[in-house]
């Protein structure tokens, strides 16, 4: 069965996400603080900086996604490295 193309969104163009992370970095640096040498058991970070792992396949997220992830563990303070796509958040209910 052929896949349905979903309409085009309208918010306007999407974002680069190296742009965004490098954004970020820059940010960190223009505030004073060195992102690199952050200790990464942070108190922000409820959870320790382990590799982002999918909850529900166990694979490790590699590249990029990894730093995004990072970032949203420590600007969020997420108590967990597992992650799950909406999909699959649906799927299991």
């Amino acid at each position: 069965m052929a896949r349905e193309h979903r309409a085009a969104r309208k918010s306007g163009p999407r974002t680069n996400l190296y742009d965004d992370i490098t954004d970020k970095i820059i940010a960190e640096l223009e505030d004073g603080r060195l992102p690199w040498i952050q200790p990464w058991g942070t108190a922000a970070a409820e959870a320790p900086l382990t590799m982002p792992r999918n909850a529900s396949t166990g694979r490790q997220y590699s590249g990029i996604n990894v730093l995004i992830l990072w970032g949203s563990v420590i600007q969020r303070g997420y108590p967990t490295q597992h992650w799950l796509t909406f999909r699959q958040a649906l799927s299991l209910g």
